[in-house]
């Protein structure tokens, strides 16, 4: 078993239900939910757009390889609604969003998956949730725990 984070987004529709769908759909083909943050709410961030965001972190087990984890989250992402993914750093409006921010201490750069998410250091709407949930989690590029990349972010 390896402990994931996941960081989860949504700002259409009902978002907290639509993160609450989506937590079950975790549980349900990724594996054990060991801990998940309170919702936090934000605004977008890279795009302009009239809906805020609600935003939480995820602990889970899984057995899962990495791509094969990314492509159950892409699965669960397309049931949810999602129709299309930001590309080239064009963001649009979602549905449900779920990026796998650690598996276990890895470092992954592919053409298919960047773990740790490249972007955590610059988006307080994914450090807060997981700070609250894995402060001494040890972010594996910089050798920094998440509380103080936390305490290090722009707000």
């Amino acid at each position: 078993m390896t402990k994931v984070y996941l960081g989860l987004g949504s700002n259409l529709g009902n978002k907290e239900s639509n993160l609450h769908l989506s937590i079950e759909k975790i549980k349900e083909r990724i594996g054990k939910v060991i801990s998940l943050s309170a919702f936090y709410a934000s605004e977008p961030w890279g795009f302009e757009s009239d809906n805020s965001f609600l935003n939480a972190a995820v602990c889970v087990e899984t057995v899962l390889s990495p791509l094969v984890l990314l492509e159950e989250i892409q699965k669960i992402e397309k049931e949810m609604g999602r129709t299309k993914k930001s590309l080239g750093g064009v963001y649009n409006d979602r549905l449900i969003d779920i990026d796998i921010l650690f598996y276990g201490n890895l470092i992954i750069r592919s053409e298919k998956l960047s773990v740790p998410h490249p972007l955590i250091k610059e988006r307080s709407f994914v450090i807060i949730p997981l700070n609250e949930i894995a402060p001494e989690l040890i972010e594996p590029e910089t050798g920094k725990t998440i509380r103080t990349l936390c305490n290090e972010i722009s707000l």
